[in-house]
């Protein structure tokens, strides 16, 4: 980690108080950017990426993402109950199976939008 030291800190004596206050006036509330921190929490975990990558391409069960991913269908039930928490994904039962899907055009856009970002910087 780097060391600050003096010259990193801002000490000027003039205020741009306009800029300020127009900035906290848009700013969301400590609790909506604490909400945002946590889904992204979620985004930050490879497993959970992947599970969505695959929701992003078709409905799925648990055995056949256990499948999919080389994983037990315990891991990805964890996974899975993760990803609802967040409201990122939702489920619906056929009978004894159950099916995960997306849970929103949001969610696709936000997962879209991080590829096209790695894809552009890397």
């Amino acid at each position: 980690m780097m060391e600050r030291n003096e010259s990193d800190r801002c000490d000027c004596k003039v205020i741009h108080e306009d800029v300020v206050n127009a900035v906290k006036e848009k700013m969301p509330s400590e609790e909506k950017l604490y909400d945002l921190a946590e889904l992204f929490k979620v985004f930050g975990d490879t497993t959970r990426v992947k599970i969505l990558w695959a929701l992003d391409e078709s409905e799925m069960c648990v055995c056949d993402l256990a499948v999919l991913l080389n994983m037990t269908r315990s891991a990805i039930s964890h996974q899975l109950r993760i990803l609802r928490q967040a409201r990122l994904v939702k489920y619906r039962k056929e009978g004894k199976i159950v099916y995960y899907s997306l849970d929103e055009e949001e969610v696709k856009h936000i997962f879209d939008q991080g590829l096209i970002h790695i894809n552009e910087k890397f």
